[in-house]
Order: C-alpha cells, then sequence, then structure tokens
C-alpha cells in the first residue's frame, strides 16, 4: 500500500514543483496559462451542460444514441453500434442520434440518454429497454432457445470478436480499418494507441498468446457454429428476428463490409454463404436506408 502512495504523490509533488518554478520565472505568463485553461474548463463545463439539456429534452421513451462517426461501408465500424441501432430499429423504438460525445458513463462506444438517465454498454441496454418498454423479442422461445440464443449472443460479442480485433489492429496494423471512415491523416497516431490496447488485452484473455493461424481458426470455428445453427432459416431462431439476430448482425456487418481482404471475409464468401445472404436479408429488412446512414452518404 506504501508503494501505490508514493506512485501517486510522488508525480504530484513534481508537478506543484514544476508550477512554483514556472510562477517564479514568469508571473505573467503563468497567469495568462491558468486565464487560458480555466477558461477551456468553463466552456466545455457550458457545452457540456447544454447537451445534457438538449438530450433530456428529446421527449418520453425517446432514445438519444452516442456514437462515433458514421462508417464509409456501413453505419458503424462498431459491432456494438450496429447491433443497439439495429435492436431499435426492430423495436420501432424511437431514436436521435448524437455524435457530440459518444463515450459514455462507462468509457464505452454505444451508450444512451433515455429520460434524462445515461445508461451505457449495448447489452444492457437491449435488456433494459426490452423490459422497461415492452420490447422483448424472445420471450416466446422455449427455454432451451433462449438458451441457445444467449450463448450464441456471447460467443458473437465476447469470442469472434477478438480474432477480428487482432486481424483488423494487429495482423494489419490498422491499415484496412483506416479505409472504412473519413478520418484525418493524424488519427494515425489513434490507430497506434489502440493496436496497443487490443494487443494487451488479447494477452491478458489469451488468444494473443496463439498464432495467427490459431487464431483464424478460432474464428473460423465461431462462424462454422452460426452457420450450421442458422441453416436455412431465415433467422438464427426462426422466421421471427430475435435480439441475438442483433447482435449476430453487428459482428457480421464487420467482416462483409469492413473487412476487406480478411480471412473471415473469405470464410464468409466461399464457407459459410448462408451468412452472407443472411446479413443481406437484416439489412434489407430493417435498414432500407443504410446508403443514406453512411458518411459521407451514398
Amino acid at each position: 500500500m506504501a508503494s501505490l502512495e508514493i506512485w501517486s504523490w510522488g508525480p504530484g509533488i513534481l508537478a506543484v514543483r514544476v508550477a512554483k518554478w514556472f510562477w517564479r520565472k514568469n508571473k505573467p505568463l503563468a497567469v495568462t496559462a491558468v486565464v487560458v485553461f480555466g477558461a477551456i474548463k468553463i466552456s466545455k463545463y457550458i457545452k457540456r451542460q447544454n447537451l445534457r439539456k438538449k438530450w433530456n429534452n428529446a421527449g418520453k421513451d425517446v432514445v438519444v444514441l452516442h456514437i462515433f462517426q458514421r462508417g464509409k461501408f456501413s453505419p458503424s465500424v462498431s459491432p456494438y453500434v450496429v447491433k443497439l441501432e439495429t435492436y431499435l430499429r426492430m423495436a420501432g423504438i424511437p431514436y436521435q442520434i448524437d455524435f457530440e460525445e459518444p463515450l459514455g458513463p462507462k468509457r464505452k462506444c454505444p451508450w444512451i440518454t433515455l429520460n434524462g438517465e445515461a445508461i451505457g454498454d449495448s447489452q444492457l441496454i437491449v435488456e433494459r429497454l426490452g423490459e422497461q418498454l415492452g420490447k422483448d423479442f424472445s420471450a416466446h422461445l422455449t427455454k432451451e432457445q433462449q438458451a441457445a440464443a444467449h450463448a450464441m449472443r456471447v460467443m458473437t460479442d465476447e469470442h469472434l470478436v477478438l480474432p477480428l480485433a487482432y486481424w483488423r489492429f494487429i495482423t494489419t496494423r490498422g491499415k484496412p480499418f483506416m479505409k472504412t471512415m473519413e478520418l484525418p491523416f493524424y488519427y494515425q497516431f489513434f490507430i497506434g494507441l489502440t493496436q496497443r490496447k487490443v494487443k494487451q488485452l488479447v494477452m491478458i484473455q489469451g488468444i494473443g498468446r496463439h498464432k495467427t493461424s490459431e487464431i483464424e481458426e478460432m474464428g473460423r470455428k465461431d462462424l462454422q457454429a452460426l452457420s450450421d445453427y442458422l441453416g436455412e432459416k431465415p433467422y438464427l431462431m426462426g422466421d421471427k428476428a430475435t435480439e441475438v439476430d442483433c447482435a449476430v448482425f453487428g459482428m457480421l456487418s464487420q467482416i462483409v463490409w469492413n473487412s476487406p481482404g480478411s480471412p473471415y471475409l473469405r470464410m464468409v464468401d466461399t464457407e459459410f454463404p448462408n451468412l452472407h445472404q443472411y446479413c443481406q436479408r437484416v439489412k434489407e429488412r430493417f435498414w432500407p436506408d443504410w446508403n443514406k446512414c453512411l458518411y459521407p452518404p451514398q
């Protein structure tokens, strides 16, 4: 515990000493810096408060969906944004898009504001909206079917995402990913930061300790499981789309539209064509305005 206290206090003491030295050397400049810094802070605070007021006045049970900028080939380069927005469309829940503040209370994207309350995590949001607004599309399923849907959703959200993220940020160093959004050149710096975070994540989880070929095989098995379960059905659980379709479509959308040249796109095109057809089917039903939701719109 003592070592933690030393670690936390050390930089603070150093910062104070530097500030005192700077104050003695050039008081006018120091005062100017303090005033400018304070003005920036106040400006950001006022802007944030105005945004909160705007979101809170969206209307009763109107969802404000906070996301990053749209993608060039799909409405988002995040599978979880596509998942949540597909659910909102499936449920017919009125919603507004906000690009101003994409990171929510849990420092994750997407998140929503609902009746003045901030709610984070795509899955928790889906469950909350389903219960609060009576939009549960899995209630008619048997217990066995609900268990299967839950297992597929977890496999997709928590496991299939890892091989895809590994390819997107480590194998290709984010180069294909950069082409899926209209981004300034200096975003290369942020891609490097993301690459390091993904590398740390996959090492802690364990999948990053395997060979690239082994990681790809893990992804292939996930796709195989989804393909086998889907079979010739319109949707995963039968004739009606349910919440698990939102999660699966969200992840597959990244493979089909945002992973040019990836082994997973090749698998979907050659080994699992029913998954490709499934993506087109979900897109046509719930995203008739797909091209208008791209950036730039088509």
